[in-house]
């Protein structure tokens, strides 16, 4: 039984993590941390934890993850980068939602996130942890940066056609849309029902903070630097990830016999059949993701369509599967569900 501590545990993430842990046939919550909550009772704050675990929440220190094999950190950027080397030192895996190892290059994170960063010596060692991607360096890793959501739907999209050298990686438009519950667990106004309820906008269309995440990643599909337009956009629902994918072909292909060959043994990737739209309702509450592909009118312009739950593939489902990988156990260990509907 793999012992798990979660810092961070009272926010959307970390809510999900407690979600699945809890069911896991293989894991057993012995830790969660909250600064605002500690000493509270897990079902005093979440009442559908009820009968599920006895645990308080704690406070975020080294000593109260001690007996931990592996600590998920669901916290704001910039908080794992400051624990995480302890808990190595001690033999801990550490499985960080936050971006604070994505980045290779560290003055590119310092740039977009706005802090000095506290472990660069970390950051080389990291596995990214998309497991469609990186199964095999994941098996040993001490350390796993888990992607973004908009970086999952995005690469899992794009990947298949740059590795084959199908598409002009120098032209891709990455066009995305993104539940609310993307911006956390946070009074904001832009956030507010009555703010984002009833509209729909693009916002960071300049430059989103997960675009250097995305380019890294698809320049590793390609074997060389891309050139890619990324606009997220919030819409009025709470969980999903919408990504509308654009690129162009460099010549005669049958795109989604590419499609269905990458992702053939892959449990948690869902290439839908000819002429079928993606829908994020299909995959809400599952580890997910729908992917459906398009070519309009015959031309050169391949549109790909690629649906996650934010929360869950774009978040923690992703980050249990690769716990997953890292402890020898069955990838879908405690994440086999269905989607919910309606």
């Amino acid at each position: 039984m793999i012992r798990v501590g979660i810092v961070g545990g009272t926010g959307y993430t970390g809510v999900e993590l407690l979600r699945i842990l809890s069911l896991h046939p293989m894991a057993r919550i012995v830790a969660v941390t909250s600064r605002a909550d500690a000493g509270k009772a897990l079902p005093e704050v979440y009442p559908s934890l009820r009968h599920l675990s006895e645990l308080s929440f704690v406070e975020p220190d080294a000593t109260n993850l001690a007996d931990c094999d592996a600590v998920f950190f669901a916290t704001p950027n910039g908080t794992a980068m400051r624990m995480a080397g302890e808990l190595l030192d001690k033999g801990i895996k550490v499985i960080d939602l936050s971006a604070d190892f994505r980045i290779k290059d560290v003055a590119e994170w310092e740039k977009w996130y706005g802090m000095p960063h506290a472990a660069p010596e970390l950051v080389a060692e990291a596995v990214y942890g998309l497991p469609e991607i990186n199964r095999e360096s994941i098996k040993g890793a001490r350390l796993i940066a888990c992607p973004g959501c908009y970086p999952t739907a995005v690469q899992l999209g794009f990947w298949p056609l740059l590795q084959a050298g199908l598409i002009d990686g120098g032209q891709l438009i990455a066009d995305v849309k993104s539940g609310v519950s993307g911006a956390g667990r946070k009074a904001e106004l832009a956030t507010l029902m009555s703010e984002c309820g009833e509209s729909f906008k693009a916002y960071n269309a300049g430059g989103h903070r997960h675009l250097p995440e995305i380019r890294q990643g698809l320049a590793r599909a390609a074997g060389g630097p891309v050139g890619l337009t990324f606009v997220p956009h919030l819409t009025p629902m709470i969980r999903g990830i919408h990504a509308t994918l654009y690129a162009r072909l460099t010549g005669a292909v049958d795109a989604l016999a590419v499609f269905n060959e990458f992702y053939r043994d892959e449990a948690f990737v869902d290439v839908l059949p000819e002429g079928a739209h993606a829908d994020t309702r299909h995959v809400r509450g599952g580890n997910y993701c729908h992917i459906a592909v398009h070519r309009p009118r015959g031309g050169d312009t391949l549109v790909v369509l690629s649906v996650i739950d934010n929360l869950v593939k774009g978040a923690s489902g992703q980050a249990v599967q690769a716990m997953n990988i890292m402890f020898g156990l069955a990838e879908d260990a405690g994440l086999r569900t269905v989607a919910l509907y309606p």
